[in-house]
């Protein structure tokens, strides 16, 4: 008789066991989620602290200007990428007469982001000129 009763016990411990390896999963995943969200918020704030930064500088002139870089699929499919980011500056060069262009990686995320062989056919960029003559190239708002 005293068979049946350990096992009986046996069984239970085993299902507390896995009752308790159950929410300890559940709990590392919500664990995980609250770090990602963090991750998240901390991204959007570094975003908004870089645009405040913008802001603070003092801004001689600021345009906002829709480039077409058609011509970057002329080229062979391997160097469309760079070639549309040479176009973005040479525009840029022409319109802004800057003494040292800044593209923001943002700008460069988005030409690289189908790859080398399918950058945008245009792109809105946000030429912001300082004092010194430095202009900043930002993706424009909503893009």
């Amino acid at each position: 008789m005293s068979e049946p009763v350990e096992e009986a016990e046996k069984a239970e411990e085993t299902e507390e066991a896995k009752e308790a390896e159950t929410v300890e999963e559940e709990m590392e995943e919500i664990e995980e989620e609250e770090i990602l969200e963090e991750a998240e918020e901390e991204e959007i704030e570094a975003r908004e602290e870089k645009r405040r930064e913008i802001e603070e500088k003092e801004i001689v002139e600021e345009r906002i200007y829709t480039i077409p870089l058609s011509r970057a699929w002329i080229s062979p499919r391997k160097k469309r990428a760079p070639r549309a980011t040479r176009l973005i500056k040479s525009f840029i060069q022409r319109h802004m007469k800057p003494e040292v262009l800044v593209v923001d990686n943002e700008v460069n995320e988005k030409i690289w982001s189908r790859g080398i062989q399918k950058p945008p056919r245009n792109i809105r960029v946000r030429a912001v000129k300082d004092r010194e003559g430095t202009v900043t190239l930002y993706l424009a708002e909503g893009d």
